[in-house]
């Protein structure tokens, strides 16, 4: 399975979670592939922190607006009817419990929903970004992110890196399933056909449990 492949098997299954007129928050990497997915019929506001509420698609070469850029500063649009928003403004609607999902990449998550997306230590740090905020504020947080980094653990039964922020994770969404985070733990509600439960678990740190109505992901 290639990265391509891993990426879109990702964003797909993320993309079945969002419902027509929610207002999503999508981190970089795999999380901006989401809208590419949308069943017909969903359309979703996308709000981006550096205070954009109604993101639109990357704009085509020749016509980017460098004024207008996505969380990892790469091109971005706004739709019709969008509207641009000062930071503190963007934040408060974080704050606010306006954000009804947020889908973001992970360094690290746990058992208990704790994760760590910000930085590893030694290594150079952009910043924080909006990820604090945005974990704690939206109604809903799905990290997308391979299972695996190089065949090593990411889904652990504690973090080491430094956390972006506690208990905070509803799903995680990988390329060989879906699993859900529960005060019991991780819930294995989901499994790609391609994969099998021994699978799973030998490529997870934490103890999954295996829903009773286990079911293929749609891949």
């Amino acid at each position: 399975m290639d990265k391509n492949e891993i990426k879109s098997i990702i964003a797909a299954r993320v993309a079945k979670e969002l419902k027509d007129g929610d207002v999503v928050n999508l981190g970089i990497g795999i999380p901006t592939l989401v809208p590419n997915y949308l069943p017909k019929g969903v359309n979703v506001m996308l709000h981006a922190e550096l205070g954009c509420v109604g993101a639109g698609p990357k704009p085509e070469m020749g016509s980017e607006d460098p004024c207008v850029v996505d969380a990892g500063g790469q091109p971005a649009s706004c739709m019709s009817g969008g509207s641009f928003v000062d930071s503190a403004t963007s934040f408060c609607i974080i704050r606010g419990g306006h954000v009804d999902a947020t889908i973001l990449g992970c360094l690290e998550c746990d058992e208990e929903g704790n994760m760590a997306n910000w930085i590893i230590p030694g290594k150079k740090c952009p910043g924080m970004g909006g990820a604090m905020d945005l974990v704690v504020g939206a109604k809903k947080v799905i990290v997308a992110m391979e299972h695996t980094a190089k065949g090593k653990h990411k889904i652990l039964k504690k973090c080491r890196l430094p956390l972006t922020a506690m208990k905070c994770v509803d799903m995680i969404i990988t390329e060989q399933g879906v699993i859900k985070v529960t005060p019991e733990g991780l819930v294995l509600s989901e499994i790609n056909p391609a994969f099998t439960v021994e699978d799973v678990q030998a490529a997870t740190e934490a103890e999954l449990k295996i829903a009773p109505d286990l079911c293929p992901m749609a891949v």
